[in-house]
């Protein structure tokens, strides 16, 4: 059968015939590549437009088109599409398309004198492209198109008498004649797709199969008519279109850049290739940029991998680990060059990769491996590494197509690796400030035992600005702290940092609590006024970023000798108490505004705390989620205070699991205290007259209670303090005056006096009589301060002992 043309300048037919496809409206639905030969029109030009446009207007040779098509045979007069005559014999053949419409099957051939008015049916089968076969009601075959001879290389004698089941491999055999079977039992035509090789040798390809029934003037079904349409290219680009659909909708589903590269080759393998990996550069898991390797080896880092087999056993290294890369290695060649490359498994390049790694040269010959595509991932002019493609199962290696499709995995796959990559590193960045600005252990008190729990979110809105803190202060007292910046992201975590700091040294000068939250307000008012109001869209941006700089705070001062509790807050949710008899409850503080706001006054609540006793505080991200909304979540937390009677960490541990999901949507700031007292015999109160002949009286006093307490090594050193605190109440201060020791980790010595007025160090000239005596309490005390309070001032200083 040949495909030229017989041409002799006369309008000569094709060899062999054309054929086409027509249905009941007189549109062409199929044009066969002897039609295009015929008349010079492609597919494009024909299908779906109307058949009539394809005859001589201006000739007419025994009937026209319409006539032929009625008759079933008959002579034309056809137009060349560069406007020359053809003169054809149309041969026309009924049958239903897969929907049960009518259709023609329309055959055109050189006109014979002789046979013209005899042609028949054999011609049709003699020269018809199309695999067209007619089995009757046993399924065996009864006649077949010289497509059909072709496609499965068996002469027409050969095939008939013939099932599907003795020429046809076996998975294609059992959807025919199911087909088959059923068109016979209903009527109807039937219409599927069938993917294998006609033949041992032949390619695999996809057939669209279309089973119509023919039919006795009585309407029952004598016969079966199989038309076969190869279907492969189109097959094809849909797979293609679906799994690069594939790829965006589920490569990149997390943030994670390991799951990201095993979405990847999950994804590829089955589809289009039978084992697939994803190396990523080692130096991007560290936060550092790519750069040229300085020994010629390429460290890389399995990030993905999967196979058609169970258990990946081509694999010679696990997700995770580093494998150095020859030079000379084509993955390392296409990081170089950034370009794709397809090999054979005979070829040189991967020859020699296997004598420089005998361990994946292994690899290759076990499983057979024998089509490799090798393809970089670049994101944003850097390369993040390399995937490789093998097929050892599947027979067809790759061709073009193939390394076309794949690079474009690896483009989508490759941008989604690298947002994983820049939002761990910047993720990683964050965290790392929060980190450095949160404490990492808190300074030595014994008023409380505290524990403390920090989640982070786990959402691509960012880190968040909560905080925490324990900040002992004189007195042997300590301020719990815990606070929320509203937002996510760097600003918010640094943000944190400076409220945090602020509060530090707020409570280092012991200013009220409520006088304390005042001050800290005007802060986060005087840092909006410097920021710049446009937020930087380098920084942060989306929904997210707050217009306005606002945080919350908790404060709250525990006294173990007075054993009593004084709280404030700003916008924040109130603490919980446990007390010794497992009652829990939230205490009423009166509710402040948020830090920021400005203008409205805080209110303190004061309680006593027995010993023992339990102290939560929280943020908001603990009680309120997607879970429970927030009288639900505060509701639960009491619950659980009231059935955790153990260590502040056990506390911790139990309302972090039991409260929080696996991935928080908020950052949780967690403080649980459980609170101490200091007895009668750790504390000693004197109250003093305001006359200097009470400093001797006083330093007697001191000096019997320290040989109680078994404190005499600091005996002098005490007494000498205590001698200038006294003295300069006396002087510089009003009455009543009261001397107190404190016995904790360090002996505090406090006068009290009612004069506000704050004393300060000075330097004395060398003939004045007065003027050192707080210089000498700063030289021997290890920590010395005034605190005041509404009945005037107290002056501390700790000795170490």
């Amino acid at each position: 059968m040949r495909d030229d043309t017989v041409g002799n300048g006369s309008g000569a037919l094709p060899d062999p015939a054309a054929s086409a496809v027509v249905d009941a409206r007189g549109i062409v639905t199929g044009w066969s590549p002897g039609a295009e030969r015929l008349l010079g029109y492609s597919c494009e030009d024909v299908v779906g437009r109307p058949a009539t446009r394809l005859l001589d207007a201006d000739a007419h040779i025994d009937g026209g088109f319409t006539e032929a098509l009625d008759r079933r045979s008959g002579a034309v007069l056809l137009r060349h599409r560069d406007g020359r005559r053809l003169e054809a014999w149309l041969r026309t053949y009924p049958s239903l398309d897969g929907e049960g419409h009518a259709q023609r099957l329309v055959v055109a051939t050189e006109p014979d004198e002789a046979e013209q008015g005899t042609a028949t049916t054999e011609e049709a089968f003699a020269q018809g492209h199309v695999p067209v076969m007619v089995y009757d009601s046993e399924l065996r075959a009864l006649r077949a198109s010289a497509g059909a001879v072709r496609e499965l290389a068996l002469t027409e004698d050969q095939l008939r008498g013939r099932r599907v089941t003795e020429i046809m491999p076996p998975h294609i055999c059992h959807s025919v004649e199911d087909g088959m079977r059923h068109v016979f039992e209903t009527g109807k035509p039937e219409q599927f797709h069938v993917r294998g090789r006609a033949r041992p040798e032949a390619r695999e390809r996809v057939w669209s199969i279309t089973v119509s029934p023919l039919k006795t003037p009585a309407g029952q079904v004598r016969r079966v008519q199989l038309t076969a349409l190869d279907v492969t290219e189109q097959h094809l680009a849909r797979e293609r279109l679906a799994l690069l659909n594939d790829v965006s909708t589920q490569v990149g589903s997390t943030l994670d850049v390991m799951q990201t590269a095993q979405e990847m080759a999950d994804v590829a393998v089955g589809r289009l290739a039978d084992f697939v990996t994803i190396d990523l550069l080692d130096s991007l898991f560290r936060g550092v940029e790519p750069s040229p390797s300085a020994t010629g080896t390429v460290a890389l880092r399995r990030a993905g991998q999967q196979s058609v087999l169970p258990g990946v056993p081509e694999a010679v290294i696990r997700p995770g680990d580093v494998d150095y890369y020859p030079e000379s290695a084509p993955p390392v060649r296409c990081m170089a060059t950034g370009r794709s490359s397809r090999h054979r498994a005979q070829d040189r390049a991967i020859r020699d990769w296997g004598e420089a790694d005998p361990e994946r040269s292994r690899v290759v010959g076990t499983f057979g491996v024998h089509s490799i595509m090798v393809v970089p991932l670049r994101a944003r002019g850097i390369t993040l590494g390399v995937a490789v493609f093998t097929r050892h199962q599947r027979q067809e290696p790759f061709q073009d197509d193939d390394l076309l499709l794949a690079q474009e995995i690896a483009a989508r796959a490759a941008v989604a690796v690298d947002n994983a990559r820049r939002y761990t590193l910047e993720r990683g960045t964050a965290l790392a400030l929060q980190r450095s600005l949160l404490p990492r252990r808190f300074a030595t008190q014994n008023a409380v035992e505290v524990a403390h729990r920090y989640r982070p979110a786990r959402t691509r809105a960012g880190l968040g600005g909560d905080w925490f803190d324990v900040i002992p202060l004189s007195g042997a007292r300590v301020a719990l702290v815990v606070g929320d910046v509203v937002g996510h992201g760097l600003r918010a975590s640094a943000t944190m940092g400076r409220l945090r700091t602020a509060v530090r040294t707020l409570a280092d000068v012991d200013l009220p609590t409520d006088e304390l939250l005042v001050h800290l307000d005007d802060l986060v008012g005087h840092l909006a006024t410097e920021e710049d109001p446009t937020p930087d869209p380098e920084i942060e941006s989306g929904p997210d970023v707050p217009t306005e700089l606002i945080a919350t705070c908790l404060y709250v001062l525990y006294d173990p000798v007075a054993h009593r509790c004084t709280a404030a807050t700003a916008g924040h949710p109130p603490p919980a108490v446990v007390t010794p008899d497992g009652t829990a409850y939230f205490v009423d503080v009166p509710p402040g505004p948020p830090l920021g706001v400005g203008g409205l006054p805080f209110e303190t609540v004061e309680w006593e705390l027995p010993e023992g006793s339990l102290l939560a505080l929280y943020t908001d991200g603990l009680v309120e989620g997607p879970e429970h909304d927030l009288d639900n979540g505060l509701s639960q937390l009491l619950r659980r205070l009231e059935e955790s009677a153990h260590s502040p960490e056990a506390v911790c541990d139990d309302l972090i699991r039991a409260l929080l999901p696996p991935q928080p949507q908020d950052d949780v700031a967690l403080l649980v205290a459980r609170t101490r007292i200091l007895d009668a015999g750790q504390v000693a109160t004197w109250d003093l007259p305001s006359d200097p002949a009470a400093v001797a009286g006083a330093r007697v006093e001191v000096e019997a209670r320290l040989a109680a307490w078994r404190l005499s090594e600091v005996a002098f050193t005490a007494e000498l303090v205590i001698s200038e605190l006294v003295t300069n109440a006396i002087r510089y201060g009003q009455p009543p005056i009261q001397l107190r020791l404190i016995r904790d980790g360090a002996l505090i010595c406090e006068v009290s006096d009612s004069n506000s007025t704050a004393p300060h160090l000075r330097r004395a000239r060398t003939y004045d009589e007065g003027g050192r005596g707080l210089l000498l309490v700063a030289q021997f005390a290890d920590r010395w301060g005034t605190r005041h309070h509404a009945q005037g001032k107290t002056i501390w200083a700790e000795i170490g002992c």
